[in-house]
């Protein structure tokens, strides 16, 4: 899929290329940059030295040496200091210069940490947002598979307001509460297919099938193989990604997904998740998938 978190080491991520979350001399210090810098061997600070710094909300380039990665994209995210200080625009323009160096280099894949969440003290849930808003917009014009890499599940915080609120729907206990068929109980509509009806509504929003698939962290490249097939089926993730594309309701998304022989199930914990997002007409699929890693849930998209 286009964004994905995953939780790695980012060193061994075998991607065009990682970034590397810097200080403004390039030089190598703690956390992931002495982590890449071990990893990379003596070469990468060799070749570091002449670069002349970097300021903080830029990029640089360097080959990867050891690394499975060709490039390390060394990027200088900034100190929290409170909010008040253009933290969140330097934030941001770490991530798209960073993004901008790796389309130059004609790369597909691309791992970034969370940059400033560390020693730097930016607050991780406002450093996570600030990723996924970058790379997600980034990601609306762009082909390129993106991968958020956190070190551990506790260092990926949403932030706390919606956190609770969907800790509240995690706890609700209900007799459905055990594994869910994955097909629905229903028939699928018998005038439309999955295709049928996607393809109609794409145009009814006044979309194209590229714009669609991008908000629905696809690949563009996957459009022509939904128009190719009208039986094609989707897997029950593609249609709910396609759902919050969309933008539909969850009654709406429903009847897409029984299309496909699927429903949304109160019984499956990634389900209410979507749902509510969709009830709140919150349509940013990359801050579901957030949410859904957070909780320990699959993530949506493909």
């Amino acid at each position: 899929m286009p964004l994905q978190i995953v939780l790695h080491d980012i060193t061994t991520m075998n991607v065009d290329a990682i970034v590397n979350a810097a200080n403004e001399s390039l030089l190598g210090g703690g956390g992931v940059d002495g982590a890449i810098h071990r990893a990379a061997g003596p070469d990468l600070l060799k070749e570091c030295r002449t670069l002349g710094g970097c300021p903080t909300g830029q990029a640089k380039t360097t080959k990867g040496y050891r690394l499975n990665a060709r490039y390390v994209i060394h990027t200088v995210g900034p100190i929290w200091r409170g909010g008040g200080r253009g933290e969140r625009d330097l934030l941001v323009s770490a991530y798209r210069s960073s993004l901008s160096l790796a389309l130059a280099h004609d790369c597909r894949t691309v791992a970034f940490p969370l940059i400033s969440s560390g020693a730097y003290g930016y607050p991780r849930d406002q450093a996570l947002k600030t990723a996924v808003d970058t790379i997600g917009d980034f990601l609306l014009s762009h082909d390129m598979t993106v991968y958020l890499v956190i070190f551990d599940r506790a260092a990926c915080c949403i932030d706390s307001g919606l956190f609770d609120r969907l800790s509240g729907l995690m706890d609700v206990q209900t007799e459905q509460d055990r594994p869910a068929p994955d097909r629905a109980s229903r028939p699928a509509q018998p005038d439309e297919s999955f295709s049928q009806m996607l393809l109609r509504k794409i145009g009814e929003a006044g979309m194209t099938g590229a714009q669609c698939c991008r908000k629905a962290n696809f690949s563009s490249e996957l459009f022509p193989s939904l128009c190719s097939d009208v039986r094609r089926q989707p897997s029950k993730s593609a249609a709910m990604a396609f759902a919050v594309a969309l933008e539909l309701s969850p009654e709406e998304a429903d009847v897409l997904l029984r299309t496909a022989g699927f429903s949304l199930s109160p019984a499956s914990r990634s389900d209410r998740i979507v749902s509510f997002f969709l009830a709140h007409h919150s349509y940013n699929i990359f801050e579901l998938n957030a949410a859904l890693f957070a909780f320990g849930q699959d993530q949506l998209g493909g």
